[in-house]
């Protein structure tokens, strides 16, 4: 099992995991049972026996605060999870978005965000920062990962999103390149890089690994897209406190 880890939360345990680990999407339409399996020993990696408390994503700007792991059913419907509650696992599922996993390590503060285009543009960064303050992190301490995501070159984007993000900011056009075929791209990794560091976040690490063009170590939404696969697997992004 390949684990990608990150030089800024070297001080607590987390991981970013990829195909190697399985599909640990319970929408993905595998077995629940397989997903289960897939997602405790992935998280086993990080904390053995920890309970594993995750989202049912949407897409949102939301982010909630837990204090404990619920029944899959349970869970709620939010793309940032934040806790300050030791032996809890947080994880969040990916194919393209980015993973965001973030700590204060002396308030004893995590979180870890679903960062896709939507969410990252509505501000699901910053609601993740603001509940970590609500209990008791800093922002000048807080250090972020951002994990395997989508990159610019593999990112074609139509023109309508381009002018939507040129609209929300002008300065948004350093994001935007002229692609090959008339189309923009648009660098999610970079975005959500820049919404960290304008909510005041001093310490952040990009891992610069494109899901797309990585077919052997990552799932990725576009590329099963493209290759007109029938479903397409989600890998899991984690991090806890001991």
């Amino acid at each position: 099992m390949t684990i990608v880890r990150s030089n800024a939360l070297a001080a607590i345990p987390h991981g970013f995991f990829g195909s190697t680990a399985g599909d640990c999407g319970l929408g993905s339409g595998q077995e629940p049972a397989l997903a289960a399996a897939n997602r405790r020993a992935v998280a086993d990696f990080i904390l053995p026996a920890a309970p594993l408390a995750t989202l049912y994503q949407i897409h949102s700007p939301t982010a909630v605060v837990v204090t404990e792991a619920v029944p899959d059913d349970q869970r709620a419907r939010a793309d940032a999870i934040v806790t300050a509650t030791p032996g809890l696992v947080l994880g969040i599922v990916t194919a393209d978005c980015a993973p965001v996993l973030l700590a204060d390590v002396e308030a004893g503060v995590i979180a870890a965000a679903h960062a896709g285009w939507r969410g990252a543009v509505a501000g699901v960064t910053d609601q993740a920062i603001a509940a970590m303050l609500s209990l008791g992190a800093r922002v000048e301490r807080i250090v972020a990962a951002i994990g395997p995501c989508i990159a610019r070159p593999s990112y074609e984007v139509d023109h309508a999103f381009a002018e939507r993000l040129l609209t929300d900011d002008p300065g948004n056009d350093r994001f935007l390149s002229d692609g090959p075929h008339g189309q923009p791209h648009f660098d999610l990794e970079a975005y959500v890089v820049a919404r960290l560091a304008a909510a005041g976040v001093q310490r952040i690490e990009a891992l610069g690994l494109d899901t797309y063009a990585l077919d052997d170590r990552f799932f990725s939404y576009r590329r099963a897209t493209h290759r007109a696969e029938p479903t397409y697997g989600r890998q899991l992004s984690l991090i806890a406190l001991p």
